[in-house]
Parts: structure tokens; sequence; C-alpha cells
């Protein structure tokens, strides 16, 4: 097989289809970017859990006097010292527990002051309103029943809480804009290959009189496939080149500089340049691999002597 034909053929098939090779390039682009996307999404999402995972904690919350005479948890008084020393005790022991830091009313109503002393409810708090709690930073933050059962419904506990819950929502919320994401995606490769197949068909149609002739020479099956199938993967590779610019230049505008994320949301531990990089050989070799087959296949009946 001579290059220069092949080459030939595919410039004179892109030319003549120009349109919908245009329209395949922005489509395979546009389904490529979000594929991508997703990947990344799933990255951060991994990343974000890690991190904030790795610093949440459970908080047993003890009675105050407030508590003992509004909360049923705390029927029978306010928490004792040696209710305290027990409890304090008792997570000491567990296995599951790596750490146990202890926040007096005072200091809980100081960190109360710091994150909402401008709401019109701080000026009317005292510290003796406030609730003692423990602290405890888990070996493994999955195991947070095993702190609630032991603890729930003790005397002198008020609730267990664990700050793990409210991150799962967070990241459920995430992990469901990511399908979505993943759901229009897939509609856009459907709409990609079947544009493809339309493109490869037209071609094809429009190019019958010399693939007659050349299967009447002997031409071999691969040879007159070679230039659509070609087209086609020449076609989809320049979306995914665009579709890999695209996430290029939203990892930079984004988050290192325009909208500037990174040092605006310091809180969220951002994916790294290196997690885009990997991405992108996955990206050209799916936009190469998938409009080449979605050719070959549309154009078995063309082969038909």
């Amino acid at each position: 097989m001579r290059a220069q034909f092949v080459l030939s053929e595919i410039g004179v098939g892109l030319r003549r289809n120009l349109t919908m090779t245009f329209a395949v390039i922005v489509s395979v682009a546009l389904s490529l970017a979000l594929f991508g996307g997703s990947l990344l999404m799933s990255d951060q999402v991994n990343q974000m859990k890690g991190y904030w995972y790795d610093k949440v904690n459970v908080s047993i919350f003890l009675c105050n006097k407030s508590d003992a005479e509004s909360d049923p948890n705390c029927s029978k008084g306010a928490v004792t010292q040696e209710q305290k020393d027990q409890i304090l005790s008792d997570l000491k022991k567990m296995s599951v527990v790596e750490k146990v830091t202890y926040e007096s009313q005072d200091e809980a109503y100081k960190h109360y002051k710091e994150q909402f002393g401008d709401s019109p409810l701080a000026s009317s708090l005292t510290p003796d309103q406030m609730q003692e709690s423990y602290r405890i930073k888990l070996k493994n933050p999955e195991q947070y029943q095993v702190i609630a059962s032991a603890f729930n419904g003790r005397d002198g506990v008020q609730s267990v809480q664990d700050q793990k819950g409210i991150l799962d929502n967070l990241f459920g919320l995430l992990n469901g804009m990511n399908w979505a994401a993943r759901a229009v995606m897939a509609m856009m490769l459907v709409v990609a290959l079947m544009l493809i197949v339309n493109t490869v068909r037209v071609s094809a149609f429009s190019r019958r009189r010399e693939t007659g002739i050349m299967r009447l020479v002997g031409a071999s099956g691969f040879y007159i496939q070679a230039p659509f199938i070609m087209e086609a993967a020449v076609a989809g590779l320049i979306g995914g080149t665009v579709a890999c610019g695209f996430l290029l230049i939203a990892r930079y505008f984004i988050i290192d500089h325009g909208l500037d994320l990174s040092h605006k949301l310091n809180l969220i531990n951002f994916i790294g340049w290196d997690a885009v990089l990997t991405k992108l050989p996955l990206i050209l070799a799916t936009s190469l691999l998938m409009p080449a087959l979605a050719a070959f296949f549309a154009l078995r009946k063309y082969l038909k002597v």
C-alpha cells in the first residue's frame, strides 16, 4: 500500500465532507472533554475525601445544666466529674481511637464567638450554656458506629455526632454531579459515533465508483477501507486534541489563574497538573480508536462484491 495514495485519499475525503467532518470534530471534542472532566472530578472527590476524612472528628457532647431541664437524654442532670473521667478512661482503652481532645465550656464559647460572633444569638449566650465535649480522632473514620454505640444513652452524654456525616452529604452531591456529567458524556459519544458512521457512509457513497474499480482489479478489503478509516481517525484525533486543550485551559484558568480557586478556596486540596497530564494519553487514544472502529464496522457492507 502506498502511503502517498492513502494520504491523498484522506485529504480528499475530509474536504468533500467538510461540514460533517467539522461536526465530528466538535462532538468528539465535547464528549471527550466531558469524559476527561468526569475522570478528573472523580480524582478530585477522592483526594478531598482522603484530605478531609483524615481531619474529621467524632464529638461526644456532655450534658450541662440547661440540657438537664430540656433534653430527655440529660434527664439525670448535668455531667459529673466522675462521669467525665470514666468516659475519658473508656475512650483511651478503645483500639479505634487515635487521639482524644477535651473542650471545656469556656473554650466552646470562645470558638463559637470566633465563628458566629456577628449573629444575634451570640450576644445572648453565656459560657455556662455551652457544652463540654470530647473530640475524638479515629484511626479509621468509617468506625464512627463503634463510638456511637458505646456512648449514646450513657449518663452525662447529650449526643454523639460524627462530622463525617456532613462530609458524606457534600461528597454525595459531588458524585451526583459527576454522574450527571458522565450521562451527558455518554449521549455526546453516541452523537459523535452516529456522525462518524454517517460521514463515513456518505464519503464511501460519493466514491463508490473508485472503490468499485478497486474491487474489480483485486484490491484487498483493507486497502479499500484504509483511507476511510484513517479519515475518521484523523477527525477524531483532532477532536481529541481539542478536548485535551479544553482540559489544560480549564485547569489553568479555573484553579491556577482567572478564577484562581486554589487561593480563594485554600481549604480544598485541588488535584495537580500530574492528574490532568496522565489523562491526556487516554483521551487521545480513545479519540483515535473510537472513530476508526466505528468506520471499520460502518464500511463492511461496502466491501461486498
